[in-house]
């Protein structure tokens, strides 16, 4: 009886010490993340990027946008609804929406590809066969919607964006830095003294009133444009579009980045998938008086940028179903703190592409 009792308790021993060290490799692990990402990144329940339906809707930091689902309203107002979608009660986001902020007119057809049909696997098989001819592409979202048992009178709305953009000249890998609260964050760009007139001569300074308040505008080989803005105003992506408009068109100073100034950019790398479900089963008319609600609505956004230049993949697809039965000194060019970026072509007088990033984790 002693001798069971006493192997009892050396068992009950061995547990509470290997509970012991559980516990201390637990809470040691937990310090060296903190160490390594920053409490604010760990602790962060709300995590996640978040993506804006128009250039109009007011966003919070970490948020971006893409064209290609205003391209599909576009196509639901104008080509099926036949007059402006109203909800009952109307949302701000649909007033913005039927807006239409962003156009074909404001991308060149080589880049995108839109389609309008009758929901059907043939349909998908088109869209497949259509984007891998165009962009040598696959689809992240269109086996996320129901084809079968469809009536000829739902629809489906469809839309890629993809564009690649490259530096003239390559810009260098710059030392890891912090970025506000963020450490050991990738950057690109110019060191200071740096003699390359190349490099420097891609970056036109569109206005600068100090080192935490100012825009740049960086030149592609192709037509497209790299406009990063630290800090910017406004509450809409349209309202900060347009302040570095006016501040550009008021400035009078230095446009070149001179030899002994800086310039200094965070590496970006996201991959978003978002669900729009505040637009969905909201019922809404056609012209003709048909109801129709959105079944499904999801957009996909995948931006890099590095020191060579960098590329844009977007999705976005929408299925809609008839529904009768329902209801002076050294400036200093670092781009280490909140800020927005926006892409555009040459000429064309709205972006393509807008983010404002405020954790940088949530890009790297």
């Amino acid at each position: 009886m002693k001798k069971n009792l006493k192997i009892l308790l050396e068992i009950i021993i061995l547990l509470l010490i290997c509970v012991l060290v559980f516990v201390f490799n637990s809470k040691k692990q937990g310090k060296d993340e903190k160490q390594k990402y920053g409490e604010k990144n760990v602790f962060n329940s709300n995590n996640e990027i978040k993506t804006a339906l128009t250039l109009n809707d007011k966003i919070q930091n970490d948020t971006i946008w893409c064209g290609t689902f205003q391209l599909l309203w576009n196509d639901l107002k104008n080509n099926l609804a036949k007059q402006n979608i109203e909800f009952n009660p109307q949302k701000q986001v649909v007033k913005n929406l039927n807006e239409e902020t962003f156009t074909i007119n404001d991308i060149s057809d080589k880049y995108y590809y839109k389609k309008i049909g009758v929901p059907t696997i043939q349909l998908k098989q088109e869209i497949e066969n259509a984007i891998k001819e165009k962009f040598n592409e696959t689809s992240n979202i269109l086996d996320n919607f129901e084809w079968d048992k469809k009536s000829e009178k739902d629809y489906f709305l469809y839309a890629m964006l993809k564009k690649e953009f490259s530096f003239e000249k390559e810009f260098e890998d710059l030392e890891k830095g912090s970025f506000g609260s963020y450490e050991k964050v990738n950057y690109f760009g110019i060191r200071k003294n740096n003699d390359s007139g190349k490099l420097r001569e891609q970056v036109e300074v569109l206005y600068y009133n100090n080192k935490d308040n100012f825009a740049i505008k960086i030149k592609t080989k192709q037509e497209d444009e790299v406009i990063l803005c630290k800090n910017p105003k406004g509450n809409t992506f349209n309202e900060m579009y347009q302040n570095i408009n006016q501040e550009k068109n008021n400035y009078s100073g230095s446009k070149v980045l001179e030899e002994k100034e800086i310039l200094k950019v965070p590496n970006i790398k996201v991959n978003q998938k978002t669900e729009f479900e505040e637009i969905e089963n909201e019922p809404f008319l056609f012209e003709n008086g048909d109801r129709y609600l959105i079944e499904k609505a999801l957009q996909t956004i995948q931006f890099d940028l590095d020191k060579k230049g960098g590329k844009i993949k977007s999705e976005a697809g929408m299925m809609i179903n008839k529904a009768d039965l329902l209801l002076g000194e050294s400036r200093e060019f670092a781009i280490d703190n909140t800020f927005a970026i926006f892409l555009k072509e040459e000429g064309k007088d709205n972006p393509y592409f807008a983010a404002k990033i405020d954790d940088i984790t949530k890009f790297q």
